[in-house]
């Protein structure tokens, strides 16, 4: 098996004991995001829409590092702290994303790190 850790310092640094994502045989394994700007690491201000943007904004640019785009990935994992925003997830995801759109489940959870509203986390395929 090969294992590539990817890293960027395009996306928000690991705060626990993780990498941003790992690639092993073609598949690219992204950790969830939180809408922390990756340059000052602070959660992003405007309401879910900006904190919804900058965790694609994050997992876009952990999946360039890797060598592909969001148009790789094949499935999401979207949390959410409450699922009123879940519409403003497909929304925005409409902006990222070109049909047909990867395999998604959404869940609802009691909370997520630093407090935030929003974390999604992803695998990439390269055919």
């Amino acid at each position: 098996m090969s294992k590539e850790i990817i890293q960027t310092e395009n996306a928000p640094q690991a705060i626990g004991a993780y990498s941003q994502a790992v690639k092993v045989n073609g598949t690219v394994y992204l950790s969830g995001q939180i809408p922390l700007h990756p340059k000052t690491m602070e959660i992003v201000k405007g309401g879910i829409e900006a904190e919804i943007r900058r965790v694609l904004d994050n997992l876009s640019a952990v999946a360039n590092a890797a060598g592909g785009s969001v148009q790789d990935i094949v499935k999401l994992n979207v949390f959410l702290t409450d699922m009123s925003d879940f519409p403003v997830v497909n929304e925005v995801m409409a902006d990222y994303f070109d049909k047909p759109y990867p395999a998604r489940a959404a869940v609802g959870v009691a909370s997520l790190p630093k407090g935030v509203n929003v974390e999604v986390d992803a695998v990439m395929v390269f055919s």
